[in-house]
């Protein structure tokens, strides 16, 4: 059938959401449908978007653009530097909507919160009905989960995660029980890398960028210069076909001792046997279906040990869908829960990476340099630090979604508030992840590059962060006293000298005035 001008369905595809494959499109009618998107200011400045990350979502989303068209799919996409632009999404929308004229719009539901009210908004304001899609690209729902949570006094990951297992198939015997016995190998998965290090690792894959992709980098390097972070590295796959060459590095090279060196740390190498693959998963370039089946696939071939399987799949099956549930289940009030009180500023150094603290620099330098951490980098080193000064978790919120190449706030916000800062009372962790220096030195050869000593918690050459554990403890002391879980770390203050408290408080104070 021809292309008419007239618009019946105006489907909003938003920049993380690029499958092909999307229900939104189930329906799709290439006579009648028109694929909307849109590159705005707003959505790289709301937070001080790292340039990397802008590049990788404009990169991605002009590589889908054209998948869209070679599909025979007409296509209105606004182009950050076509002139005229509007500055939010929603005045970008409703400008297409009074150029168009469509009679409805669709959509698959947001991966924020912001935006959902954004493009519901536009279509009140315009009159015109909207569809919001369930994303199938997950393995549940949000209803799934909601059903899974009610009347439970505690969210744990454990139980969703097996109730996923069992309902997709995964690593489960003929019988139905999991695969060696048990559920959960993670006892098995925090072995760090000695003296030794990491030893041979073969290079990540590498991109080389497109005209399309050079066009973005010149466009970002040009138009957001004032913005954190560097492109010299930029090296992210920005297609379908890139995103599967990252799969099969990770599962050929990485995967079978990425279980037992998932935790570790290791100075000057940012990458070590992690996969790669998350802002991959989360722009939806990579189904997470195909993911676990080529996981699970090279257990059962004997290519990789099941504790590195299993501690692999329980990110994506488990982890990655939890997090998602727990993220529209509790927003908008998400975004401003401060369980602890905290209220101190996030030191400038997070954006310069310019501290004498060498796993501070390390951690953050490599953010800067690639927009990339790995989970125990931000847990325990860019996360752990603001929670034991005492910052204001939405700080620590803004700044994660703004650093990092994988950032979308339904995965980023609840990690971060509640996992990473408490803020949410123990909602997604069942107590503070809170440690002294001493976890540092025990998980990465950092501390070995560091002029401060982390088993010292008073004095000038005393670990800031093992000072900053002491004070915290003693600070929250009344807030976690009826946690089981903290007794034993709340004993452990009770026990310390007067005069060794007091002196940990004076150098506390004097940290909280230098990074105020």
């Amino acid at each position: 059938m021809p292309q008419s001008n007239r618009v019946r369905t105006l489907v909003v595809v938003l920049g993380d959401q690029l499958n092909t494959d999307a229900a939104v499109f189930d329906a799709f009618d290439a006579a009648w449908d028109v694929v909307w998107m849109a590159e705005v200011p707003a959505e790289s400045t709301h937070v001080w978007t790292h340039k990397a990350r802008i590049a990788l979502f404009l990169a991605a989303m002009r590589h889908y653009r054209d998948r869209q068209r070679v599909l025979g799919r007409r296509v209105v996409y606004r182009q950050l530097d076509d002139p005229g632009g509007a500055e939010t999404l929603a005045d970008a929308l409703a400008a297409s909507i009074k150029r168009l004229e469509p009679e409805r719009l669709a959509m698959v539901e947001a991966g924020e919160w912001r935006v959902q009210q954004q493009i519901e908004q536009a279509a009140a304001d315009a009159g015109l009905p909207l569809t919001v899609h369930t994303d199938r690209h997950f393995l549940s729902t949000v209803d799934e989960f909601n059903e899974h949570a009610e009347g439970r006094k505690q969210l744990r990951l454990e139980y969703f995660y097996r109730e996923l297992r069992r309902k997709h198939g995964v690593l489960l015997t003929d019988d139905g029980q999991p695969e060696g016995g048990k559920w959960n190998y993670d006892a098995d998965n925090r072995g760090s890398f000695g003296k030794a290090g990491p030893g041979g690792l073969p290079p990540p894959e590498s991109y080389q960028p497109d005209q399309s992709t050079r066009d973005v980098l010149k466009l970002v390097a040009e138009r957001f210069a004032d913005h954190p972070g560097s492109l010299d590295h930029f090296d992210w796959p920005t297609k379908p076909s890139e995103a599967e060459r990252a799969l099969d590095d990770f599962i050929a090279n990485r995967l079978p001792t990425f279980g037992e060196y998932q935790d570790a740390m290791w100075a000057d190498e940012p990458f070590l046997y992690h996969s790669l693959i998350s802002s991959s998963l989360n722009l939806k370039l990579l189904d997470p279906r195909r993911v676990i089946e080529r996981a699970e696939g090279a257990y059962r071939r004997g290519d990789a040990p099941l504790a590195s399987v299993e501690g692999f799949i329980r990110q994506v099956l488990g982890w990655r869908e939890y997090v998602r549930g727990v993220y529209w289940r509790s927003m908008p009030g998400y975004l401003d829960r401060n369980a602890l009180q905290a209220t101190a500023p996030l030191p400038g150094f997070f954006w310069t990476g310019e501290t004498d603290m060498h796993c501070l620099s390390q951690a953050i330098g490599q953010t800067l340099d690639h927009g990339y951490a790995h989970h125990i980098q931000r847990l325990m080193v860019t996360g752990l630090f603001p929670l034991l000064l005492g910052v204001d978790p939405r700080a620590v919120h803004e700044w994660y979604l703004a650093v990092y190449v994988d950032a979308v706030e339904w995965v980023e916000l609840p990690n971060v508030v509640g996992m990473s800062q408490y803020g949410d009372g123990g909602v997604m962790a069942s107590k503070p992840y809170c440690a002294t220096g001493k976890y540092i030195q025990r998980m990465s050869n950092y501390c070995g590059g560091c002029r401060y000593n982390p088993a010292k918690a008073a004095g000038d050459d005393a670990c800031p962060f093992t000072t900053l554990y002491w004070d915290f403890l003693a600070r929250n002391k009344k807030r976690l006293s009826g946690n089981n879980r903290m007794s034993l770390q709340l004993k452990n203050v009770d026990r310390k000298p007067a005069d060794e408290l007091a002196a940990i408080r004076d150098r506390a104070a004097e940290l909280k005035a230098q990074f105020a």
